[in-house]
């Protein structure tokens, strides 16, 4: 690269059934203002691409099957940027293959060894939850599924549509919802702290996860954690300058450049 700017590859990863087109824009925009970075998307077991496939029970499963779909390193640092259940992923890689990880940032994610289910899953949004399942009409269901994770992009036609064309290209098998639930809920992180660097983001205004869950893993570990004021649990969706704008202050302070 010139400029001395170092390049490296970020890995986007989603969280429960939701698949890397939901990341609209920000992949785009995090490329052009992170300096030297190569976005790779990816799609768990039984989403977006996968979507015919059986989404794995475990954790373990779900990372391998992402990193066997990347193949090895191209010889650049590979950081991961890990939304919620995505978040799981990443720690599991880290820990199973430390040294293929250069950093990770994980947003509003939780684990189920630090934090109660009525965090994990905000016990006020779980009427809400059991709707979207149920739901048959695809653009009502998506609407609900915004309203639950964003602070206002439920009434934007625009997302909402662009999620309807997304499901109809790729459904999502109720079988598999219920799948990732389960591994997410049964997924217990190793016990030592991270072995890359990780920076936590969490957003007081997420109505489907506690903020807690991430106060409390940046408690556990003793890891950074930044706060977005009153953004939904789609933080990058919500606010992609401020999700932008603190990982390059984090990749600053490390001395990326």
């Amino acid at each position: 690269m010139s400029d001395g700017i170092a390049p490296s590859e970020w890995v986007f990863i989603r969280g429960l059934v939701r698949e890397s087109a939901h990341w609209d824009e920000f992949p785009e925009a995090f490329t052009c203002a992170v300096p030297g970075a190569r976005v790779r998307l990816v799609d768990l077991p039984g989403n977006g691409r996968h979507w015919q496939r059986a989404s794995p029970l475990s954790i373990r499963e779900m990372m391998e099957a992402v990193r066997a779909e990347l193949g090895a390193n191209t010889g650049i640092p590979r950081y991961l940027l890990a939304i919620s259940l995505g978040g799981m992923v990443a720690l599991e890689w880290i820990a199973c293959h430390p040294g293929e990880i250069a950093g990770a940032v994980l947003i509003n994610s939780s684990l189920s060894s630090l934090s109660p289910l009525y965090r994990r899953l905000n016990w006020r949004a779980w009427p809400a939850v059991v709707g979207v399942v149920l739901q048959g009409d695809v653009a009502a269901r998506e609407r609900s599924i915004l309203r639950l994770t964003s602070r206002s992009a439920a009434g934007d036609s625009r997302r909402v549509e662009a999620r309807v064309q997304a499901y109809r290209r790729h459904p999502i098998r109720r079988a598999n919802v219920f799948r990732q639930l389960w591994a997410a809920a049964r997924y217990r992180p190793p016990s030592a702290a991270p072995a890359a660097p990780v920076l936590l983001l969490n957003s007081l205004g997420d109505r489907l996860v506690s903020p807690e869950c991430s106060v409390a893993i940046a408690r556990h570990w003793r890891l950074p954690l930044k706060t977005h004021p009153d953004a939904g649990h789609d933080l990058p969706l919500d606010d992609p300058e401020w999700v932008i704008g603190s990982v390059v202050a984090w990749l600053d302070a490390r001395g990326h450049r």
